[in-house]
């Protein structure tokens, strides 16, 4: 009997294996298809708004006016031009060469969002494990908060000039809001019975944020970063619309003052090609930190 026992389990263990493998294999199949049905969406999505746009610019149900108007709206096939126009034709260009301006209004935003984030993150964990200095410096931090931004970018611009510094300065205060309330309350969401018990067991209160709070309030910190660079962009663009002498800003501010709509929106794609990267570079950062947090329920669905 044990025999028999033990070769009927012999001879259904290939089949445990076999069937784990096929559901594997049925896994990563249904992934891939639903990663295929997503690009196909996004790809009939920018058909349908780009055709649909094309569309209603070249569409004259009276015979004379278009049903969207060009001059104000632009043109994608026009947008296109004015793309190549930007890259290739640079003698006549006033503002210089557009890498150059890419490079200028980059660099305004990644130094404005290391800035930023470095002084969120710092300030955040202090305040957010320290309820004192909360209370005293958190009235001036709202304060700041409610003055609008462009008003900062007036005040930077004729205190510092028009050089590279107020650029990465109204950056870095966008910044610094979005990542310092996202760092506040990750700390105020560190289960305090876990603090409890490590300060228990002898741990200084630096050890404690290494080990405890800081790792505990890193996801809702790196969540942060995924809007941040977005707000170092735009805080950097409009530095440079108020003032400038190189940058995408500048040239949007340009085209602006010459009724240009096509140009406008051939910066926005520069601009959004730029956030993408920051926005894919950010996800592998955020993949490379959190490595030990298990996956949440719709992280799970999507393995």
């Amino acid at each position: 009997m044990t025999t028999l026992a033990q070769g009927s389990a012999q001879s259904g263990a290939p089949k445990t294996e076999e069937s784990a493998a096929q559901i594997a294999a049925k896994g990563r199949q249904a992934s891939q298809r639903r990663q295929i049905l997503i690009w196909v969406g996004r790809v009939l999505l920018a058909v349908v708004i780009i055709g649909g746009w094309q569309l209603c610019t070249n569409l004259k149900p009276d015979g004379k006016h278009p049903l969207v108007d060009p001059f104000f709206f632009g043109m994608p096939s026009q947008i296109w031009d004015s793309l190549v126009t930007l890259f290739t034709n640079t003698e006549d260009a006033s503002f210089g060469s557009i890498w150059e301006n890419i490079w200028v209004t980059g660099q305004e935003a990644i130094l404005g969002f290391l800035l930023g984030t470095v002084a969120g993150i710092v300030l955040g964990l202090l305040l957010g494990s320290n309820r004192y200095l909360s209370s005293v410096v958190g009235p001036y931090i709202r304060i700041v908060n409610s003055i609008p931004r462009i008003i900062l970018g007036s005040i930077f611009i004729v205190a510092f000039g028009l050089g590279t510094f107020p650029k990465v300065l109204l950056a870095a205060v966008l910044v610094f809001f979005v990542v310092f309330f996202n760092a506040f309350q990750g700390v105020r969401e560190v289960d305090q019975n876990l603090v409890a018990n490590v300060r228990v067991l002898g741990a200084s209160p630096l050890q404690v944020a290494i080990h405890v709070t800081i790792p505990s309030a890193m996801t809702w910190i790196i969540a942060s970063l995924h809007t941040a660079f977005g707000f170092a962009i735009i805080g950097a663009l409009v530095a440079e619309v108020l003032g400038a002498q190189q940058g995408l800003g500048l040239i949007i501010s340009q085209a602006q003052g010459k009724f240009d709509p096509d140009t406008v929106f051939a910066c926005m794609i520069i601009i959004a090609v730029i956030t993408l990267l920051a926005e894919y570079l950010i996800g592998l950062l955020e993949h490379s930190l959190l490595k030990w947090r298990p996956p949440n329920k719709s992280e799970a669905q999507s393995i």
